[in-house]
């Protein structure tokens, strides 16, 4: 694990957190934050857990996406398909966790922090925050697997509208949508044991049975294609004029 990603399992609710800590960069994840995800994940699959949370430091942004620093507008796409399918195979693992995986969304998400939060089983999102699949103003499409994600999360005709539009829409929306599962305070945030008591109160028993049942409801093994796809096909637009132009004025902004 990093220092950038913390994974703790929390004994008293038999349940893990993995927690992206790097607030003041937008939770934007890195190479090395990859590495920190997949040695998460690992360990939590050690654990015997109930259910893992993944959340985000701090109380504005759950995730900004990929870090634009090293997914920049000059990589090839064969450059780009290498950074970019790691963090597809961290997606994917948590599709096919053995117990439920909930996203804690302490902030607003854009881009990949969207596809994240699509690769969990529960969405729980902090009022008055704001998301977007946004990459399609990019000149690109998501790169992770989060597109192919989306469709079996929501009806496929908002999904399809979502990932072409680009639009960032209130929480309220997306619960209506069903993207968002229970919009919470941040007070609520602040009491995970309470926040959290429905998961906490089942067996591993069968919150396993749970997970498993609904992993074969969305074919996951063969989602994994779908996703493998959406990454190669992001990857070949990587060089595109579209992209290279839309990556520099969003860092001349910065």
């Amino acid at each position: 694990m990093t220092e950038t990603v913390l994974y703790r399992k929390i004994d008293d609710g038999d349940y893990g957190e993995i927690c992206i800590q790097r607030p003041k960069k937008h939770n934007a994840i890195t190479k090395d934050m990859v590495d920190g995800l997949h040695n998460s994940l690992k360990q939590a699959k050690q654990d015997s857990l109930k259910f893992l949370v993944i959340t985000g430091a701090g109380n504005k942004m759950f995730c900004a996406g990929g870090d634009l620093n090293e997914l920049h507008g000059d990589l090839t796409p064969d450059e780009a398909f290498s950074h970019l399918y790691p963090v597809k195979e961290v997606l994917y693992e948590i599709v096919s966790f053995p117990v439920p995986t909930i996203c804690l969304l302490n902030g607003n998400a854009l881009g990949g922090g969207c596809e994240i939060a699509t690769a969990c089983d529960i969405r729980i999102a902090k009022e008055n925050s704001t998301f977007g699949f946004v990459q399609t103003k990019l000149g690109i499409i998501p790169g992770w697997g989060g597109g192919a994600l989306l469709y079996e999360k929501v009806n496929p005709n908002f999904a399809f509208q979502w990932l072409m539009e680009a639009s960032i829409f209130e929480v309220a929306y997306l619960k209506e949508r069903g993207w968002v599962h229970h919009i919470v305070t941040q007070e609520e945030i602040n009491n995970k044991k309470e926040l959290l008591k429905p998961y906490i109160s089942k067996s591993y028993d069968q919150m396993k049975i749970l997970k498993n049942q609904y992993k074969k409801k969305i074919a996951s093994i063969g989602l994994s294609s779908l996703m493998n796809e959406e990454v190669r096909n992001c990857a070949n637009l990587w060089d595109s004029k579209e992209h290279k132009d839309a990556v520099k004025e969003f860092l001349s902004r910065k």
